[in-house]
């Protein structure tokens, strides 16, 4: 194996188990997050903060009704999670598939898309802009 010059970079392999450990520790983070919620409903007022954007606005941001959507989840009340934040609900699986990537070593070196970034900020604008349209902000009973 050859010796790397001092001051280049290191070698891609020593990212990549980076990569591995940080996966992990979102992943222990991610399952902490999970338990709490599931034992400690966010229903119950003075366990969680409140949203700043919802008490700034009085609208609903795009993350609003997270932590009652995981909630539902880890109770199996996948229906419920669902109007409480359907986005956070269906990125989940994409959350999931891009994790196990990760950890198994099947991504690549190439960068996302340039137009990834601003897909992710349109769809997110538009969630925030139909989730507190009259009629569906009465329509859902819990943020």
């Amino acid at each position: 194996m050859a010796t790397a010059w001092p001051g280049s970079p290191p070698p891609q392999r020593t990212r990549s188990r980076w990569l591995v450990y940080e996966a992990w520790a979102g992943m222990a983070v991610f399952a902490g997050l999970v338990a709490l919620t599931a034992t400690i409903s966010p229903e119950q007022p003075g366990h969680y903060p409140m949203c700043p954007f919802r008490e700034l606005t009085g609208w609903y941001c795009p993350g609003c009704g997270s932590l009652r959507a995981l909630h539902d989840l880890s109770h199996g009340h996948f229906e419920t999670a669902l109007t409480h934040n359907a986005v956070f609900v269906l990125m989940l699986p994409v959350a999931g598939v891009a994790w196990l990537r990760v950890v198994t070593g099947r991504t690549t070196g190439r960068a996302n898309p340039r137009w990834l970034g601003a897909a992710v900020l349109v769809i997110l604008v538009l969630w925030t802009v139909v989730r507190n349209l009259p009629p569906l902000r009465t329509a859902l009973s819990a943020p």
